[in-house]
């Protein structure tokens, strides 16, 4: 299985039926495509619709459906349209249940980096920073490691921050972490990892679960 597409299904566990999500870009985006057709789930968008379903069909487009980054979309019966006030309010009045968003670095502590890198363009920090304090639990899905072999898991991370000590779980293709008051602790690990494993590529310090289990996609 892709690795984006394992971390996607572990992450479409995190959704229970009856919750608002907000889908930050990038890969939590795929996490639309998922979700259980049983469940009733209303995956709100920061530029002002509540209600996205999947992603269209090809050729089946409509240009003035579009979610947080400006790709097109669906909805789905009895969605609702409104501005980008009234979005952002529902926001930081902690009426989203879950937000799913991607992220550049994590940090032991929780604290995500995930809106923009020193020097290159960014188009603006959106609406992450809202959500990581708004929303009821945060869940930051990426690849344990960069494409130079680096972990993104750090003891502190060293780019511009998001939030600090906003993480409730990080899900990465290797494994899932939660942050508690004792700090980072290892819950799961991808079937075939051992602990040592994820510790050399984890620049983070962390515990482990006396329930450690492997990930579960179902």
């Amino acid at each position: 299985m892709d690795s984006r597409l394992m971390i996607v299904r572990r992450a479409v566990l995190e959704i229970e039926d009856g919750m608002y999500v907000n889908l930050g870009i990038g890969m939590p985006t795929l996490v639309a495509n998922e979700i259980p057709e049983t469940y009733n789930v209303l995956l709100q968008s920061e530029n002002g619709l509540l209600g996205i379903g999947p992603y269209p069909i090809e050729g089946t487009e409509d240009a003035d459906l579009i979610n947080a980054g400006k790709e097109t979309v669906t909805t789905v019966k009895g969605a609702s349209f409104f501005d980008s006030a009234e979005s952002f309010a529902m926001i930081r009045g902690g009426h989203i249940d879950l937000a799913i968003l991607g992220g550049m670095e994590v940090s032991e502590k929780g604290d995500l980096a995930n809106w923009m890198i020193p020097g290159k363009m960014v188009k603006g920090m959106g609406g992450a920073m809202d959500l990581v304090n708004g929303a009821k639990r945060v869940v930051v899905v990426m690849e344990h490691v960069n494409k130079h072999g680096e972990s993104k898991v750090k003891k502190g991370c060293t780019l511009p921050l998001t939030g600090q000590g906003v993480v409730h779980r990080l899900i990465t293709d290797l494994a899932v972490f939660d942050f508690t008051n004792e700090g980072m602790v290892l819950k799961e690990v991808v079937e075939g990892m051992t602990v040592e494993d994820i510790k050399a590529r984890t620049e983070a310090s962390f515990s482990v679960s006396n329930d450690l289990k492997t990930i579960s996609y179902k």
